[in-house]
């Protein structure tokens, strides 16, 4: 698009260009595969943004790798941008490996960062003002000349304008002159307020005829603020992070950028089925990036539309909107209700709908949570267990039969010369009538009690087979007591897609993780019925 097409839409549009793939990665604790950023792009592009930056293809043997391959993915919608500085100091842009390596890149768009802020100039680069202009200016005029659209990062832009505004300015212009299509504002350091990127839009835009981006980091807690407050002075592209990865405190959020600016201020940025996939896309690029997911992020995380007090829910239950700024739908994610001791009779009756169960009298709701905030006293927690409120529910149906029933329990945890410390747990569960007895070792005790039961219900339940231990949580809840403390036990539960999670608690880590386990295989024996 030119400038001209830029300026034109600006007054309903915003073009997102996403820098995920190298912004992103330079967080701590994220490294991509060149196949994890190629299966990015592919989700990116089905969301609908405008822009991918794929890397930097002069610093690093991968992001070559990607450049040489993304030309052959065939997105709908997305270009491809390479990202790479000026030519060096006293340098000329056709002999600069940095400049080569972006025609290489063989991609439409290239954008190219350079120093506004004289502090750079002088410090980093330790060179003259006009030295830096000129490389500035020439580096984009030669990747303009040899057909690639430019756009240009002013970095620490926010920054240098504060300490020199002429040549902040200076710069732009010297990025104008050389062909860029759009000059982006950085706040590179993060540190600016909402109101001074407003007050610096403004009179960049008053000074100078060009189209502007906003670039912004979380160094300050308000690189979201930062880059709406751009837009609504003028810029005309976002670039951002998926979840807000990146370095240090991170990059603006695209998924609450997006959000906000389509749904709130009436900015298009994705097509109209793009924002039904932001969830999932927030949740898989976590995945890819080996992070857990953000639970408490905003629209997509899965606290985002939980309620947990017995008031919100009640009232929730009569009109969605009386606690929820928009339907969770719009963007993928869901309304969800948390049991807890804070809980009322609508948490229960959400939380039975949602497992499709009726509940036929108002004193057996009472009973379960009575049953709930005694077990939290004790140490329970059953926000992150839901099972084992489904099978609390469950077992308030008349027709109900429980697949099997605890008889008796005894673990074993024994060190024997020339094989060290092993347990042994023995199991007696009554199905369908029988009593069966098993016995099972383990690696320790809670190994051996799960083998022992598996091996009493497998014969009866082979789809047990499938079920898998996926994680197993101990937390001391007091432990002033020592030894003696109440241990919370979660566990989770997969089988295939399926996960679910139980809790027990106890002074006896023994019979907190029993209760848990229970629940957990019993819960997913319901699920196969």
């Amino acid at each position: 698009m030119t400038r001209q097409g830029i300026r034109k839409t600006m007054d309903t549009i915003v073009h997102i260009y996403d820098t995920t793939l190298r912004d992103g990665t330079q967080r701590e604790g994220i490294s991509l595969s060149c196949d994890d950023k190629l299966k990015i792009a592919r989700k990116l592009d089905d969301l609908g943004v405008d822009f991918i930056e794929g890397g930097w293809p002069g610093s690093n043997p991968k992001d070559e790798e990607f450049f040489r391959r993304a030309q052959h993915l065939k997105l709908h919608h997305a270009v491809i941008t390479a990202f790479g500085s000026t030519c060096r100091v006293n340098g000329n842009p056709k002999d600069d490996p940095n400049i080569k390596a972006l025609l290489d890149a063989n991609t439409s768009v290239c954008t190219i960062v350079g120093k506004t802020s004289m502090l750079h100039v002088t410090d980093v680069l330790r060179t003259t003002a006009g030295e830096n202009l000129r490389i500035i200016e020439q580096s984009i005029a030669y990747l303009v000349q040899h057909g690639r659209r430019v756009f240009y990062d002013a970095e620490h832009y926010f920054d240098g304008y504060k300490l020199d505004t002429e040549y902040a300015l200076e710069t732009l212009r010297a990025a104008h002159r050389g062909g860029a299509e759009i000059s982006i504002l950085c706040d590179t350091n993060g540190g600016a307020m909402p109101w001074e990127v407003e007050e610096i839009v403004c009179a960049t835009r008053d000074e100078l005829d060009m189209s502007l981006g906003i670039h912004t980091h979380n160094d300050g807690e308000c690189a979201v603020a930062n880059a709406l407050a751009a837009v609504r002075k003028g810029c005309v592209q976002v670039q951002g992070t998926i979840n807000g990865y990146g370095e240090r405190c991170g990059n603006a959020n695209l998924i609450s950028v997006i959000c906000n600016l389509q749904l709130k201020m009436g900015y298009k940025c994705l097509p109209e089925t793009g924002l039904q996939h932001l969830t999932e896309l927030a949740h898989l690029i976590a995945e890819v990036a080996n992070l857990a997911p953000d639970e408490h992020m905003a629209y997509v995380g899965n606290s985002a539309f939980a309620h947990k007090g017995g008031i919100h829910v009640a009232a929730i239950r009569r009109n969605p909107n009386s606690y929820q700024h928009i339907d969770p739908h719009i963007v993928g994610n869901k309304t969800r209700v948390v049991v807890s001791e804070l809980s009322g009779r609508g948490n229960l009756l959400s939380k039975a709908e949602e497992f499709e169960l009726e509940v036929h009298a108002e004193e057996d709701l009472a009973h379960v949570l009575d049953e709930i905030k005694a077990l939290e006293a004790k140490g329970g927690s059953f926000e992150a267990a839901e099972a084992s409120v489904a099978m609390m529910l469950k077992r308030l149906q008349k027709e109900y039969k429980p697949p099997f029933e605890l008889v008796d329990l005894t673990v074993n945890v024994e060190h024997r010369q020339g094989r060290g410390i092993f347990a042994e747990a023995t199991v007696k569960v009554k199905v369908n009538g029988e009593v069966i007895h098993t016995v099972a070792e383990g690696v320790g005790p809670v190994h051996a009690l799960d083998s022992a039961l598996r091996k009493a219900l497998v014969p009866v339940y082979p789809a047990l087979q499938e079920f898998q231990l996926a994680d197993y949580k101990v937390r001391i809840l007091d432990g002033d007591n020592g030894t003696a403390a109440t241990t919370r036990v979660l566990i989770d539960t997969q089988n295939g897609t399926k996960r679910w999670s139980t809790v027990g608690a106890s002074a006896n880590i023994i019979e907190a993780s029993w209760y848990a386990l229970a629940d957990s295989i019993e819960y997913g024996l319901t699920l196969t019925d």
